[in-house]
């Protein structure tokens, strides 16, 4: 049994999956728009530090922290993106899960949970 090949078998089962179609074609849709694509790349730009920050376990600015759900909510009320940003987490979530099952089941570290 070759390991890559392995490793490349889960990602057709991936890119097979109901959660990773979904996000595909959300993301499609919302960045063939212009405005739409600015407010999801705006929100990624300030929301990517934090959560690398919070994953490092330090201290995240509060005001920082009010900005990025500041603009989450904007962007949550453009349908288009909303949908998108849906899609994203349940693909990030499922993503997340192959790795804890991974990790686990090698012995490796896990990040920890979200608050």
């Amino acid at each position: 049994m070759n390991v890559y090949d392995q490793a490349h078998m889960l990602v057709r089962a991936i890119k097979e999956c109901e959660e990773y179609k979904q996000y595909q074609a959300a993301k499609e849709k919302a960045f063939e728009n212009e405005y739409v694509s600015k407010m999801i790349s705006d929100i990624q730009e300030k929301q990517i530090p934090l959560q690398a920050a919070q994953m490092m376990g330090q201290e995240i600015d509060p005001e920082a922290m009010k900005e990025v759900q500041a603009l989450y909510a904007a962007v949550m009320t453009d349908p288009l993106a909303a949908q998108y940003m849906q899609c994203e987490v349940r693909f990030s979530l499922m993503m997340n899960d192959v790795y804890k099952i991974l990790a686990e089941t090698l012995g490796l570290p896990t990040p920890p949970e979200k608050q």
